[in-house]
């Protein structure tokens, strides 16, 4: 598990550097490469790269040693009831928004970068709602979490796998304590549901309807992305 935490660490760093020298060639080939660095459409595209490309070692990984039962050794086990979690992730949302009006949040934020024009909102919108959320509960949910849990029991399990969720975003926010404990109440819900119902479709349905949710609240709150401006007010 250490080892598959470090190689997607440095995979997701490889993919998003070689997504933006591949750009450079292919759109600014007089400027400075590192520019490119800058994209926010650079950044998600090598991602979504490096996202695809562990997904499939994880694949290949579970398949190796379950005998190619991969769905059931990850506890995919799809919800006959699947609207509940998606109802579930909504509500998750709408409750912990107005949380964050009582916390201390930071201005400004990494991840603000990405909010700059619409085209760029609506890229990570889609990246956010469909993507992200299948390879965060793959890794946390399928991977890390029942590694955790033999080692140190259910509740130690899903208090950790909830502390590194949050962690991986916490660059995103400035490390302020604020949103990161968001984050880690996100994982904390996640994680129980996933341990308590033992299906990570489940909890992939609760990610995107959390994540959407969010989303749909920033395209209100901006008049459909036109006035980006407010994500600083």
């Amino acid at each position: 598990m250490v080892a598959l935490a470090f190689i997607s660490f440095f995979g997701v760093i490889a993919c998003i550097f070689l997504t933006a020298y591949v750009a450079h060639l292919r759109f600014s080939p007089r400027s400075p490469w590192m520019d490119s660095l800058k994209s926010p459409e650079v950044i998600v595209a090598g991602q979504l790269l490096a996202y695809l490309l562990i997904l499939m070692l994880m694949y290949k990984l579970v398949r190796n040693h379950n005998h190619g039962r991969v769905l059931e050794a990850l506890r995919w086990n799809w919800p006959a009831n699947w609207n509940v979690y998606l109802i579930s992730g909504i509500g998750l949302a709408i409750v912990l928004i107005p949380l964050g009006n009582l916390l201390p949040m930071p201005k400004n934020v990494p991840i603000d970068e990405f909010f700059r024009t619409a085209r760029d909102a609506y890229i990570l919108s889609l990246f956010g709602v469909l993507f992200a959320p299948v390879f965060e509960e793959v890794f946390f949910r399928g991977f890390l979490y029942p590694v955790v849990a033999r080692r140190f029991g259910f509740y130690p399990a899903i208090v950790i796998t909830a502390i590194l969720f949050a962690l991986i975003h916490a660059s995103q926010l400035k490390y302020s304590w604020g949103p990161v404990l968001i984050i880690f109440l996100v994982g904390i819900v996640l994680t129980t549901v996933r341990a308590v119902k033992k299906s990570l479709s489940a909890t992939t349905l609760m990610h995107m309807a959390y994540n959407g949710t969010i989303f749909v609240t920033s395209y209100i709150a901006t008049d459909g992305f036109r006035h980006m401006e407010k994500f600083n007010q």
